[in-house]
């Protein structure tokens, strides 16, 4: 049968499918596994039912028990209601609960679920509980795809013409307070961060290379053009003579100073702005930093800025270790790196 014709059955199977995908497109188990959230002993095993038994191997198979309700076309097509909105019916707020769906499946179908029983069957679709990504309105959704599929492969061909290193840039604030995340401890007693509460924080400038490379500026006060250009001239001696710098259109990067310092270069330094309002298309903003603050520094408490300066400094060092990720980040941000 052929690949296009597969349409799975749940997230699971999905996942399965998506594997031997990846792995027919010549990507590495390691890679893959960390794409899917899965161990490589798992890719390695989906791998192999696929090698013995083809991709029928991977489709799911309903353990026989009480008979849905719903057929599996009717499943289906839930999601293609929701996707008509909230408001589409009657609802307020761009919210979905399981309790509202429960009155979805009503509507449509006739049939009375209990909202636990909708909980099994929104994750046997794929639908998992998600906290939404602010979206300014101001954005051009037209030219942001343009940027992406049309904008970004032209740069790149243009940079390895010209034998340039493209280096995406973008700030951010590492705070005393930690970043939170869920930590297993006995019921009952919940852990307690003891905490400096406190303003005081790192300004980091950050660039990312499509090769996985990772070059940072911190400093304790808030960066300016001429923290701009000092980054550039570190770019220029760690990261190549060449270089083609994207970033946002902070004014710290607009500042007369930046431009004098680009200018009289001779064109070693180019720089291209991304579209206003598209913080997703740079592959710090959702990857980079979260990486850092929510995973390496995760539940972090620092005493002061030179000792969580000294921890930052180590978490770059990890992610540096981890090269993989950083061309994951690209990929998340839907920017191929393919050839670079």
């Amino acid at each position: 049968m052929e690949a296009s014709n597969f349409i799975p059955h749940d997230w699971r199977e999905w996942r399965r499918l998506r594997a031997l995908d990846l792995k027919q497109q010549g990507g590495r188990q390691r890679v893959i596994a960390e794409a899917l959230d899965a161990s490589e002993e798992t890719i390695s095993r989906w791998l192999a039912r696929a090698r013995h038994g083809g991709r029928e191997a991977l489709r799911s198979h309903p353990a026989p028990g009480h008979p849905s309700k719903l057929s599996g076309v009717q499943k289906r097509l839930i999601p293609e209601f929701l996707w008509h909105g909230q408001e589409a019916y009657g609802f307020r707020g761009q919210v979905w609960t399981r309790a509202r769906i429960a009155l979805v499946i009503e509507e449509e179908f006739g049939v009375r679920y209990h909202k636990a029983h909708v909980g099994r069957l929104l994750s046997e679709l794929g639908w998992t509980p998600q906290v939404p990504i602010r979206r300014a309105i101001q954005r051009d959704e037209e030219a942001i795809r343009r940027w992406r599929d049309e904008s970004w492969p032209a740069l790149r061909r243009r940079a390895r013409r010209e034998r340039r290193v493209p280096v995406l840039v973008d700030e951010a604030g590492f705070y005393l307070l930690p970043g939170l995340v869920r930590t297993y401890a006995p019921e009952g007693l919940t852990p307690v961060l003891r905490e400096k509460v406190t303003r005081d924080h790192l300004s980091v400038m950050g660039g990312l290379t499509p090769t996985g490379k990772v070059y940072t500026l911190v400093r304790q006060e808030s960066l300016n053009g001429l923290h701009s250009v000092e980054f550039l001239i570190h770019l220029l001696r760690v990261a190549g003579e060449r270089l083609l710098v994207i970033g946002d259109g902070s004014p710290i990067h607009r500042r007369a100073a930046v431009k004098d310092f680009v200018s009289g270069t001779g064109g070693r330094v180019w720089l291209e702005a991304l579209p206003g309002y598209a913080p997703d298309l740079n592959p710090w903003d959702e990857g980079g930093w979260h990486h850092l603050k929510n995973v390496e520094m995760r539940n972090l408490v620092c005493r002061d800025l030179e000792e969580l300066h000294e921890q930052f400094h180590l978490a770059v060092g990890r992610l540096r270790q981890k090269s993989h990720l950083v061309r994951a980040f690209f990929a998340q941000a839907g920017l191929e790196i393919g050839g670079t």
